[in-house]
Formats: structure tokens, sequence, C-alpha cells
């Protein structure tokens, strides 16, 4: 694709020098070629135009039909609940998209120890305590994407900090929205 822009962009760059030439050579001959002149420079300009909507206009990515499933998953993100090793404390991490490869390195949101979740980790599967701490929503800086956590039953730790990114693996903390 990289090439048909050099190519059109070269012949327009050629059209564009002869138009002009042609112009001058008018002007000094006095050839009365006004009219062709005109018109030159009108599919110029058109073609100058075309060029810069197909080429810098965003193109709509190929949709590919996916599962009802998945698509309320690329909704609403994974929420995953887990237990602490240390505190056996359960919390809840709401991520932004789905399909992060990436373990987490964290603290806990009960008793602050830091722990790393895998990216295929073992959720709890026990009951979930109704009251819920505030959540502590967190972005990368790199490649933009969310994580929320919170205590289940307790307080959230008050330094909680989530120090890699889930998605893109970036090894700095992510910033505290």
């Amino acid at each position: 694709m990289r090439w048909l822009k050099i190519l059109s962009l070269n012949l327009i760059l050629i059209l564009a020098f002869w138009v002009f030439f042609f112009s001058l050579y008018d002007i000094v001959t006095g050839r009365d070629w006004m009219l062709a002149i005109l018109v030159s420079y009108a599919i110029l300009i058109i073609l100058i135009i075309t060029a810069i909507l197909y080429f810098y206009s965003k193109k709509p990515a190929p949709t590919i039909p996916i599962s009802v499933e998945e698509f309320e998953k690329s909704l609403k993100g994974g929420l995953y609940h887990f237990k602490c090793p240390s505190c056996n404390g359960i919390f809840a991490i709401k991520k932004s998209k789905g399909n992060n490869n990436k373990p987490i390195k964290m603290t806990c949101p009960d008793c602050g120890m830091i722990g790393i979740v895998p990216p295929n980790p073992d959720v709890v599967e026990e009951d979930i305590p109704e009251k819920k701490s505030v959540k502590a929503s967190f972005k990368c800086d790199v490649c933009g994407e969310g994580v929320t956590i919170w205590a289940e039953g307790t307080d959230l730790y008050r330094r909680v900090s989530v120090y890699t990114c889930p998605f893109c693996g970036e090894q700095k903390p992510l910033k505290k929205l």
C-alpha cells in the first residue's frame, strides 16, 4: 500500500510540473491555451483531493463474526475474584478487556502484600461477601488499558498498587485514576 501512495504522489507531482511548465510556455509565447490550462489545473486539484481522501481517511476494520458470549466479554471486560494466599481475603479484579496474557504484579487490596496473579489463574468458587470496598482504577500509560480492583467484605488497603500491565506486560506501575 505504501508503494501505491508513493507512485500516486510522484504521478501527481509530474503532472503538476508539466501543467506549470505549459502555463509558463503559454505566457511567454502567447499561444492562447488558457482554457486547456485551467481545465488541467482543475483536474490536478481533483486528483490531489481524491488522493488525500483516499489515502488519509480511516478505513473501517473488517468485522469478524463472533459469538454472543465473546461480544459480551469485549463490552464488559473480565471480572475475576481471587483469594490472597497471605491473609485469605477475597478481592476482585475487573479488566477492561478479556484477552490479557501477562501476569499482574500487585498489592493485595486487603493486606497490602505484594503478589503476582498469573494470566490464567484459579478463581474463587466460594461465596463472595456482599460488602464491597471502594474501587481503585488503574490505567497503563503504554497501551491505555485499564484494571479496576476492590476488596470483598473489607475496606480497601489504602496504598494498593498495580505494578505490571496484564495486557502489554509493561513493568512500570500503572497510573491510579
